[in-house]
């Protein structure tokens, strides 16, 4: 995997670079600097789509978690896997360590991200699906539906197996035997596996139908409203598009991003499918690089807020337990010291 990162990391520079020497930077920035400190209004407005989302996960934990907590760990979450050099997972790993704050029980929150995770696979197909029926309906772009429907058929394959693999069961437990075999029983890392009752915990969720279709349609919702950072960027810019537009925007740019993984932060991949995009539905060239440039300055913004925010967090539960374990010592202290009377006769 870390093979196609190296890869993907001057491919995507690649396509930047070859994105803003054809098309004229200048005037994009231009344009952004007329729209002024109103595109600012993106960062908020980003909140939307993942309290949504939060919403969904909140129901695969049971409800054990507030949603406030839980929009907090998704915006770190995206954070992670945006801005970080991580295989795209590394996110979903923080996530489940930052919900055992609130949820003792491990498992059970890796199961919960793990099913989350495989309702996302379903949700990005049908928010595709969305996109290439508006791209069908658009009659300026209706010649370019057939390379969208044959590349997200090609894709679906891999997500189908996960499903199926998952859903099968036993998977987890047989990478513990898998990686006790070659580690050997007693090392680190096994200390906090129970492939057995993760297995249990995701096959309890998978059963769970009405569970799973809320779940669904929670998360669908966060990615339509995803749209608006379109709609509302757009309008902003001078060149407004309508909201089945920006939905169709958005939903091909998100498959093409995740089609290409390998490439950290979808760098220049993300600009080119926009650029396309934006065009298919009349939107001037230099409008819709502004666009690109507009939606990665509020990713990198609202990320680094997220993950500045996580340091601050862990570095207040690091003072907070060194002030406990303080404290706890001075106790011990005083409970040790044998007390000594003193007469004098």
């Amino acid at each position: 995997m870390k093979w196609l990162r190296f890869i993907g990391f001057p491919v995507g520079i690649a396509i930047l670079i070859a994105l803003t020497l054809h098309l004229q930077i200048g005037a994009a920035l231009q344009m952004i600097r007329q729209a002024g400190y109103a595109l600012l209004l993106l960062v908020p407005l980003h909140v939307l789509p993942l309290l949504l989302d939060a919403q969904a996960w909140r129901l695969l934990l049971e409800r054990r978690a507030p949603l406030g907590f839980l929009l907090w760990i998704a915006t770190v979450r995206e954070a992670v896997n945006r801005l970080l050099p991580v295989a795209g997972i590394g996110g979903e790993v923080i996530g489940i360590r930052l919900a055992q704050w609130r949820i003792a029980d491990g498992s059970f929150v890796s199961a919960s991200v793990i099913v989350e995770v495989l309702v996302t696979l379903a949700v990005q197909y049908a928010f595709s699906a969305i996109g290439v029926v508006l791209i069908v309906a658009s009659a300026q772009s209706a010649g370019a539906w057939q390379a969208i429907t044959l590349g997200l058929a090609l894709s679906l394959p891999l997500p189908a197996a996960a499903i199926a693999f998952v859903r099968r069961g036993g998977i987890f437990h047989a990478i513990e035997r898998w990686t006790k075999r070659l580690f050997g029983e007693s090392h680190p890392l096994l200390q906090k596996i129970d492939g057995k009752r993760l297995d249990a915990d995701i096959e309890a969720l998978m059963v769970r139908s009405g569970l799973l279709l809320r779940a669904f349609l929670w998360q669908l919702a966060g990615y339509v409203s995803g749209a608006l950072e379109t709609y509302v960027a757009l309008a902003l810019l001078g060149h407004p598009v309508s909201v089945g537009g920006a939905v169709a925007i958005e939903a091909i740019t998100q498959a093409v991003r995740h089609a290409a993984f390998f490439v950290p932060s979808g760098l220049g991949v993300q600009e080119a499918a926009v650029v396309l995009l934006a065009q298919m539905f009349g939107v001037d060239h230099n409008a819709a690089l502004s666009l690109a440039l507009v939606k990665r300055m509020r990713e990198v913004i609202f990320g680094c807020l997220a993950l500045i925010s996580w340091q601050g967090a862990e570095l207040w539960r690091r003072v907070a337990a060194a002030r406990l374990h303080a404290s706890a010592r001075v106790a011990q202290g005083r409970v040790d010291r044998p007390d000594t009377v003193t007469s004098e006769s």
